[in-house]
């Protein structure tokens, strides 16, 4: 039973033997102080999500784009629309203008090849760490370990929205559990990483979530972890969270029917395979579930499907480019990490490093990845021909 901060004073100031305002305050401090926040530093109130939502608003124009992509995004997903979904840009945002770069280079370029692909950039702000390490712009925004959140949601905010005016919808992974409530409204499409798809608490985070969101195979490689997510977010759910106001709030949801599963290879090695594809198939229709989560699967070009190699990551994307032009269905989209520089860099602060290249996995250069991007357009053509 938990005893409010009035009843407790209450109860002490009614107590037997104590003196008014003296022993019932002091062992009122007692009872409050030594059992609670013992290893926690600071407290440090954020502003409420409708209040940053206001500062910076979506306004008309961001919020169709943003309505209008999640449908085309949906319809692939689900086979209603015969198109590749890719998911392209830098591992993680650490600098806003060379992201803002990145996206007005990227427009152009999806609009030419807007018949063949729906083409979405990835605008990461926070990373999961398999032990320590930057956490992402949102965590540390001036990337010196001053944890500067306050700045980080705001920035966060200001770079999906220059994105969107750029013409590019945009997606990210949810991490923090609260975070969404910041951003949520001018993102496309989201993922779960690898670390978290077993984690309830972003299970049913994602049953509230607005747009369609990739479950990643397990670290360990295992599909039935990601088509578990996807029944589990499907389902309706109750939790704790808050409401846009900041406060404290039971969550109540109705299920997201769009969710998808993404392979991204794992410990055991990679699983883009021909085979492999057809085997996570197997079993993500073995669900029941229909839809997305049945008609086809996202295939995540980096992380354990190239060894977080960039160069071995292009090879991974012109080898699914050929298998997509040869007529083979049941990819419904890829993802790949691609900045303007090639490779990656330590984080450090802003003026010491290298423009427009990644603080975290190592990424495909530009130039390479708009051939890529033809080369994937120039598949779809093909399958289309068969």
């Amino acid at each position: 039973m938990t005893v409010s901060h009035e009843a407790l004073s209450d109860s002490l100031a009614d107590a037997p033997g104590t003196v008014p305002g003296g022993i019932a305050r002091n062992r009122k401090a007692e009872l409050l102080a030594e059992t609670s926040d013992l290893r926690i530093r600071a407290l440090d109130a954020l502003p409420a999500p409708q209040d940053v939502r206001v500062e910076q608003p979506l306004g008309t124009e961001r919020s169709d784009l943003v309505a209008t992509s999640r449908r085309a995004v949906r319809d692939v997903l689900v086979g209603e629309d015969d198109r590749l979904l890719v998911i392209v840009g830098p591992c993680s945002v650490h600098d806003p203008a060379a992201a803002l770069d990145y996206a007005s280079r990227l427009a152009p370029l999806a609009r030419e090849l807007a018949d063949e692909l729906v083409v979405v950039m990835r605008v990461y702000f926070e990373k999961p760490r398999t032990t320590v390490g930057w956490k992402g712009l949102i965590n540390d925004p001036h990337l010196d370990g001053s944890h500067d959140v306050l700045h980080g949601l705001r920035l966060a905010r200001e770079v999906l929205l220059g994105v969107l005016d750029a013409g590019v919808p945009a997606a990210t992974e949810f991490l923090e559990p609260t975070s969404p409530q910041y951003i949520a409204d001018a993102v496309t499409w989201g993922a779960i990483g690898a670390r978290n798809v077993e984690s309830q608490v972003h299970r049913q985070l994602a049953s509230g979530l607005s747009m369609p969101v990739g479950m990643k195979n397990a670290t360990d490689g295992d599909v039935q972890t990601a088509v578990d997510a996807c029944i589990t977010a499907a389902s309706e759910h109750t939790f704790f969270g808050a409401d846009s106001e900041g406060r404290a709030a039971a969550v109540e949801t109705t299920g997201n029917p769009d969710c998808h599963v993404i392979l991204r290879g794992g410990r055991g090695g990679p699983n883009y395979a021909r085979t492999d594809v057809e085997a996570a198939l197997g079993v993500a229709r073995a669900s029941g579930l229909g839809g997305a989560v049945e008609a086809g699967l996202v295939v995540d070009a980096s992380h354990g499907n190239s060894g977080k190699d960039h160069v071995r990551q292009a090879a991974v994307v012109r080898e699914i480019a050929a298998r997509l032009a040869e007529g083979e269905q049941g990819i419904t989209g890829l993802m790949m990490e691609s900045f303007i520089e090639a490779g990656a860099q330590a984080p450090g602060p802003l003026p010491t490093l290298v423009y427009g290249k990644s603080v975290t996995d190592k990424c495909i250069d530009w130039d390479t990845t708009a051939d890529l991007l033809r080369e994937l357009a120039t598949s779809i053509r093909a399958r289309r021909a068969l």
